[in-house]
């Protein structure tokens, strides 16, 4: 699948398949991955047209400029393209189309017709047990070129997936990111964000993170990077810590670091968790040390980047995936 179609133009008379489709469309993309579950996202269906739009309320306050919000709504559209070229069509996107109307992302019509093919079907079947992975990885290796293909999927996307194989430069971003989250587990306004976006084991909640999406105490282990703390020493937590470690590190990488870069970063996350989910590769995501543009700096500094640092993945394989909620679609509808 092509990355924005933005020089395909919608075909006449299809207005109707969006239209008809709207819910199951939404429905799909919705299932996208998003900071903390708060599924920062809203959608209009108007002549054919279904309109992405940013949810402002649902922005973390430690994300003033709104890059982690834009990176979910990314990835919620790159699902709505993966929906609509299961409907045999392909995706034409206009993003940002309108500069004076900051919450409108993007704009996704049907273009030509186009069979789906048979890794876009994987992928489209991957997305309910797709998940972020925050607890052990199982001793399996990962699939032969798994990770390569994954590099092939991003590229698509208008981004860069660096791996972190040699050992002096994971030796240096463990370093960076092991000062840099513990400052921020102390931060009393990141604490706040997590308590208010986390679950406990009875909560009916259908965003945030839920007791059995975390461990109890924070993985401390050879091999696995810092993960951020959603338990906050409540004992709440129900993923098993203890497990072997990651396969394989990476940073996902633009090369700028604007709104429409944000987004690119998004559609390229999303794409490759689902291609690897089609291959029961999960990956656990870093954001939190991001967070700070002085940190992506250093972090492409030592390192030796080529290109802004978005999201950090360590890749493993896992045995067991429970779904996390999301919104019913009459939830996400802009007025």
């Amino acid at each position: 699948m092509a990355g924005d179609s933005v020089n395909e133009k919608a075909t006449p008379g299809l207005s109707s398949v969006v239209t008809d489709q709207a819910g199951y469309l939404i429905a799909t993309a919705a299932r996208a991955p998003s900071v903390h579950n708060t599924q920062p996202w809203r959608f209009r269906v108007s002549s054919g047209v279904i309109e992405l739009y940013a949810d402002q309320r649902r922005k973390l306050r430690t994300d003033p400029a709104g890059r982690e919000m834009l990176i979910s709504c990314g990835a919620a559209l790159f699902g709505l393209r993966l929906a609509v070229r299961s409907l045999g069509y392909q995706p034409v996107v206009r993003l940002l189309p309108d500069p004076r109307r900051l919450r409108l992302l993007a704009a996704v019509s049907a273009g030509r017709e186009q069979p789906m093919t048979g890794e876009e079907r994987q992928m489209l079947d991957a997305i309910p047990h797709r998940h972020t992975h925050r607890g052990a990885f199982s001793s399996e290796s990962l699939p032969p070129g798994v990770l390569a293909r994954a590099q092939h999927h991003v590229m698509a996307e208008h981004a860069t997936l660096a791996l972190i194989d040699r050992p002096l430069d994971y030796q240096r971003l463990a370093d960076i990111l092991a000062d840099t989250s513990h400052r921020q587990d102390l931060d009393p306004l990141s604490r706040h964000e997590i308590r208010r976006w986390s679950r406990g084991p009875a909560g009916q909640q259908r965003d945030g993170v839920p007791a059995h999406a975390f461990p109890e105490t924070k993985i401390r282990q050879p091999g696995r990077l810092p993960q951020r703390d959603f338990d906050l020493g409540r004992e709440i937590g129900q993923t098993p810590a203890p497990g072997h470690p990651p396969a394989g590190t990476g940073i996902l990488l633009t090369s700028g670091d604007s709104r429409a870069d944000w987004l690119h970063a998004g559609q390229a996350l999303h794409r490759m968790l689902v291609y690897a989910a089609s291959n029961w590769v999960f990956a656990s995501l870093y954001t939190q040390p991001l967070e700070a543009a002085a940190v992506r700096d250093l972090i492409r500094e030592r390192l030796g980047l080529h290109g802004a640092p978005q999201i950090i993945l360590q890749f493993g394989r896992a045995d067991t995936t429970r779904a996390t909620a999301r919104r019913a679609v009459t939830d996400l509808m802009e007025p």
